[in-house]
């Protein structure tokens, strides 16, 4: 990072970054074609998990390459300046990293994975109707690698 004042290394600190976010945005890459898609997703300290249709873009990219880069955020907030463009900003906080991605196959784990979504955004677990499960594809992203970033600004 070639910021290191805004750096965070502490792991609990970038857990509680992932924790505290709303969204994941999931980067995939097939050939030379990128592709971006912010998706709902729990967390259980190790891997990300998410969700999807039983086909689709977000399925073509995972079969044609398993390698991820992800990114969610907190606490963004505006900050400007009433007289200098160039001093308007943000304050963040970022996590940034990178995984493979791995389908969850039984019914169990997909369960497990649908009850790590459910939980990050309701605080519980739920019974989950079993047709929904057979339709659902859940998917585990193996936390590979991460880092976190800090910018704090104040307004003029």
């Amino acid at each position: 990072m070639r910021r290191t004042d805004k750096e965070i290394t502490d792991r609990s600190e970038i857990d509680g970054i992932i924790r505290g976010s709303t969204v994941c945005r999931l980067a995939f890459a097939v050939g030379e074609e990128p592709y971006v898609v912010p998706v709902s997703f729990g967390y259980d300290g190790d891997n990300l998990y998410f969700h999807s249709a039983a086909t689709g873009k977000k399925i073509d990219c995972i079969a044609a390459n398993n390698r991820v880069c992800f990114e969610l955020e907190r606490n963004v907030q505006l900050v400007t300046h009433p007289g200098m463009a160039c001093k308007w900003s943000f304050s963040f906080e970022s996590v940034i990293g990178y995984g493979t991605v791995h389908e969850l196959d039984s019914p169990g784990e997909r369960a497990a994975g649908l009850n790590h979504i459910m939980a990050h955004y309701s605080g519980r677990e739920w019974e989950l109707d079993p047709a929904v499960l057979a339709t659902t594809r859940v998917w585990r992203v193996e936390v590979l690698s991460v880092s976190g970033k800090r910018a704090t600004h104040k307004e003029a």
